[in-house]
């Protein structure tokens, strides 16, 4: 079973910057989407952002300017850069990769900004 192995969290001032890293355990076959979700305590998992097969990124309003998505379908690995973060950016980030059959997720995270 392919697993995802995220890295890259932490605790940092607010206005810093960290760089989050997921990797496939495995080799992973027509990648459709790649992605970052967060989930705050008491809240609901969102989509931070994501990048399509061809390219094509997207980016939750909130961190839009701030956050920057990249990948490798490849290699099945997907980057998150993120500046300028806010104390509103504390939580647990998960990745998550699909193709047309399966969905895979990391097991998070944990992303702390402090005021």
């Amino acid at each position: 079973q392919v697993q995802l192995v995220e890295s890259g969290g932490g605790l940092v001032q607010a206005g810093g910057s960290l760089r989050l890293s997921c990797a496939a355990s495995g080799s992973i076959f027509s990648i459709s989407v790649m992605g970052w979700f967060r989930q705050a305590p008491g809240k609901q998992r969102e989509l931070v952002a994501s990048i399509w097969r061809g390219g094509t990124t997207n980016y939750a309003d909130s961190v839009k300017g701030r956050f920057f998505i990249s990948g490798d379908n490849a290699k099945a690995t997907v980057d998150l850069q993120m500046n300028s973060l806010k104390p509103e950016d504390t939580a647990v980030y998960y990745c998550r990769i699909l193709t047309a059959r399966d969905v895979y997720w990391g097991q998070g995270t944990q992303v702390t900004v402090s005021s």
